[in-house]
Formats: C-alpha cells, structure tokens, sequence
C-alpha cells in the first residue's frame, strides 16, 4: 500500500492531480476538490494516500494534511459510503464542521452533503457518534470540537450559537461562519451574532 506521494505537481484536474516523483513515476492521485484547487503545476507537495483496490483498478486518494486523510478513512467505515462519496463529501465540508454536525447529531446538516439522503445522514450519526467524541481535525487528544472554538458553557460563542440555532440555524452551519470572523474567541455575544448574520446575508 502506498501511504505517501511526493513529488512535483504535472497535471490538476477537476477530479485528481498527477504527481511525478523524483524518480520520474507518475502518481494519478484523486483529491477532495476543495485540496485541488490549492495545487498549482510545478508545485512541490507531499500528499497523504490512502490506497483503494478494485477488480479492476488500484486507485489512490490523496490529501494535503492528516485532518482529512483521517475523516476520509473514518467515513470509509460507514455502511453505503465508499471513497468515492467520501471525497465528495470532504470537497463540501471541512473536518471539523462534519465532526460538529455528528457530535451534535445534526441530521439536517449531513443532508446538505452531495449524496447523503436522510437515512444515510443518520446511519452515518449512529456509527461515528462514539467514534468521533473526542476527535478534531487537528488532532487535540479529548477535546470537544465545540469547546475547541470557545463554545463554553456561558462563553461569547456559546450565547451566540444559542440565539443562532434559535434562528434556525444548525451548528454545522454556525462554526463555518465563526471561523471567517477576525478574532471571533474575543467578541461579544451580540457583536458574533451580528457578524454572523452578516456573512448569512441576513438570512432570517
């Protein structure tokens, strides 16, 4: 199995990127669309693989950092999702808001992600909610992805979050936009929400 690929980049696709080795083999890597666009040709990179072998082909699946190689592998373990539906969902979601939207069983959220109907939604909450209690993307041992971005009991965050899930908006949409804010750990309650809505275009 093929755990890593570096080399300099020759092709990027919509799809998948090709990367040539100092040794002058050409690996045809298939990518999360969001890490594609990150690429550009004569780029040095080293990318994480993680190996899939069909009847009819041994593909790799490649990512820029461990957060995503890790979720890639752990929705690998879902029943009815394989690497393909699995790249197509980290091209729409980052690791630590898909692990906020499992930890705060947000089925609505899951069924925004191409491919996911709401019995796939739920399948998925059921066999990773137990795996994924203390997991972030980067990796902070039993730390709560919530807590991790300041949404303690009482918190600026966590008041925020509060009026904004009153407003009906999901977690897995809020953290997103927290994270687009400036500084967001050191606001006021009012002052997140505002923002917040903002970047929502004051969707009500």
């Amino acid at each position: 199995m093929i755990g890593s690929v570096t080399g300099q980049v020759a092709y990027v696709s919509s799809d998948y990127c090709l990367v040539e080795t100092s040794g002058g083999v050409g690996y045809r890597i298939f990518m999360p669309a969001t890490q594609l666009t990150s690429l550009t040709v004569g780029q040095e990179v080293k990318v994480l693989t993680s190996t899939i072998v069909r009847e009819d082909a041994i593909l790799l699946y490649g990512f820029l950092t461990r957060e995503y190689y890790n979720l890639f592998t752990l929705l690998l373990t879902v029943n009815g999702i394989g690497p393909k539906g699995a790249r197509g969902i980290l091209s729409a979601v980052k690791p630590d808001a898909f692990y906020l939207a499992i930890q705060s069983r947000d089925v609505k959220a899951l069924t925004k992600l191409p491919g996911i109907g709401k019995k796939t939604a739920e399948r998925m909450v059921l066999e990773l909610k137990d795996k994924v209690g203390g997991l972030t993307g980067s990796e902070t041992e039993g730390t709560d992805v919530a807590a991790a971005f300041g949404a303690a009991e009482g918190s600026p965050v966590n008041e925020a979050l509060e009026v904004l899930t009153s407003l009906g908006y999901t977690n897995s949409e809020i953290l997103p936009a927290l994270q687009k804010i400036p500084g967001y750990e050191k606001l006021s309650a009012e002052d997140l929400t505002r923002q917040v809505l903002k970047i929502f275009g004051g969707r009500k």
